[in-house]
């Protein structure tokens, strides 16, 4: 990616109302898990595309007092916007009704709600695998791949037959192996959307002290473990002379805000795009002894031991009644356009404007040495032709290792998934680093063994 580019196109959503030119034609987007929190940012922000003619706002969800909750939301925002005459609401528990002339499918579902949370978590911290968030990788992302992934590919079926033109969005984790299933078994033209490249990038810009405009960088890997491989600020100069020394001063904030993130610059040479606590689940070094927890994590996203198993419930439930209250007219929506991808990519897309996101991808050559039937995450050009992945270059050597480990995870559970073979799953995390740097292989097996039987009425492709 030119980082000229880059630059350009990622410093929109901060500075301009939207791209130029007029969006001329009618869209239909579906939302898929229209009960998620992505639903009134997302469809909010594609609401808030300047000079559109609108088009239908399609919800979709099993959960029907969610669903109706997220219809009246995004109403409540038409009318805000004093858009209500340009884009009809429609809602539905049933897909099949809405995906007919779908122009772009955004994807946030949520198989089995709270249910697997804990067996997610616990039963893997009995056998020492200590987790952050456990939603990507490890035992709770395997499972959550499990339980996701063959709904996941229904959808994208449907989608084949009832709107072949669609372009799909997936925000749904666990990101990589949603995108590689989605590239091995469906022809659609599928995107995998997260926020910490551009988050991650923000933050960078401010421990360096500069505008996040005005700096110039380049990134690529995979998700949740793309590495920032070039830091530039406007005068050329490199970031990370600015950026190391506070990463070996423990006690700076750049070092106590980021434990593991810095850890990994200084010994890596470039930073990470996940936070800590997420990152430090990808890797062998940081879990896997209390001394070592106590040395490199804290508390929340900084490493936090079940954070996300003992938080989410009270998050979903806080979200809940926010969203009862602005729909009660306690609180007001908010309506400023945020810079996740989506409502970017439709905008470039329709009005023919050359944009730059990072996207997950099939590999194709993107970084050569990596597994080139894999999923990346790189910079992607969008225009009227979709996205198209630019080609990122070789990561260095030990980089590229790092991501290594993770996808050949990837490939066996995506494979798993496309199959229900519980055996091919079970080898897939045999080979998730973190669990392999705890546990033996038996010890792996009868952890799978457990967490199968847990949650087994959420698994019925793998029957």
């Amino acid at each position: 990616m030119s980082a000229d580019l880059g630059h350009a196109a990622h410093s929109l959503p901060d500075g301009r109302v939207g791209l130029p030119g007029n969006l001329t034609r009618k869209i239909n987007v579906t939302m898929m898990g229209a009960g998620s929190f992505f639903t009134s940012s997302i469809l909010r922000d594609v609401i808030l595309i300047p000079n559109h003619s609108g088009g239908e706002l399609r919800l979709v969800d099993v959960d029907e007092s969610r669903l109706a909750l997220s219809r009246r939301l995004i109403e409540k925002i038409l009318q805000e916007t004093e858009q209500s005459q340009l884009w009809q609401v429609r809602a539905s528990t049933s897909r099949r009704e809405l995906l007919p002339d779908t122009d772009y499918l955004i994807n946030s579902i949520e198989v089995s709600g709270l249910a697997c949370v804990r067996p997610d978590n616990d039963i893997p911290l009995e056998y020492g695998v200590s987790q952050c968030i456990g939603d990507t990788i490890g035992p709770g992302g395997l499972f959550k791949a499990m339980r996701t992934v063959p709904e996941w590919l229904r959808i994208l079926h449907d989608i084949e037959e009832l709107a072949p033109q669609c372009r799909v969005l997936n925000y749904t984790n666990p990101m990589s192996i949603m995108c590689l299933a989605a590239d091995r078994a469906s022809a659609l033209p599928h995107i995998g959307l997260c926020h910490s490249v551009q988050g991650t990038g923000r933050m960078l810009a401010r421990y360096a002290g500069l505008p996040y405009e005005q700096m110039k960088w380049q990134c690529a890997g995979v998700n949740h473990l793309a590495w920032f491989t070039e830091l530039r600020g406007p005068d050329g100069r490199d970031l990370y002379d600015v950026l190391m020394p506070m990463a070996r001063d423990r006690a700076s904030d750049f070092a106590i805000a980021e434990p593991v993130r810095s850890d990994m610059m200084i010994h890596f040479g470039a930073f990470i795009t996940e936070s800590s606590g997420h990152l430090s689940e990808y890797l062998p070094y940081y879990r896997t002894s209390q001394a070592l927890r106590d040395k490199y994590t804290a508390s929340g996203y900084r490493g936090e031991e079940s954070f996300y198993a003992n938080n989410w419930p009270t998050w979903r439930a806080n979200q809940d009644e926010r969203r009862r209250k602005i729909d009660a007219g306690e609180e007001a929506p908010d309506l400023t356009r945020s810079y996740e991808y989506g409502a970017w990519i439709i905008e470039a897309i329709e009005k023919n404007v050359p944009f730059v996101v990072h996207g997950n991808v099939p590999n194709t050559g993107c970084i050569p040495n990596l597994m080139d039937d894999g999923v990346v995450e790189v910079a992607c050009l969008v225009d009227r032709n979709g996205w198209q992945p630019i080609h990122a270059g070789r990561l260095p050597k030990a980089m590229a290792a790092i991501c290594d480990s993770q996808m050949r995870m990837y490939d066996l559970a995506a494979d798993a998934c496309l199959t229900g073979d519980r055996e091919t799953a079970k080898r897939a995390l045999y080979l998730d680093p973190l669990t392999a740097a705890v546990c033996c292989p038996a010890e792996i097996s009868e952890m799978f063994d457990r967490m199968f039987e847990a949650e087994q009425d959420y698994l019925p492709d793998f029957r």
